[in-house]
């Protein structure tokens, strides 16, 4: 079960990813964000914009158009593994 949640259909490049790292900088260390999209261009930028913030992409998957993504936030381990 995801800690929050994103419906971003209907957006286009960049704002899919530009929202989804805003919520994700203010959720807590651990949590989970769920993201669907519309834009194929997401499939690309929200991996690339959750690689930068030092968090992982726990699953990514697409179906009739709409791209879904759960992203774990880093936890502390990881920015420690990180450096």
């Amino acid at each position: 079960m995801p800690d929050a949640f994103l419906d971003l259909k209907g957006l286009k490049c960049p704002l899919p990813a530009l929202k989804a790292g805003k919520r994700l900088l203010s959720m807590s260390d651990g949590d989970i964000l769920e993201v669907h999209c519309t834009d194929p261009m997401s499939a690309i930028d929200i991996p690339h914009m959750v690689h930068e913030l030092g968090s992982t992409v726990i699953s990514q998957t697409v179906t009739v158009e709409t791209w879904m993504f759960r992203i774990r936030r880093k936890t502390i381990s990881e920015a420690e593994s990180a450096q």
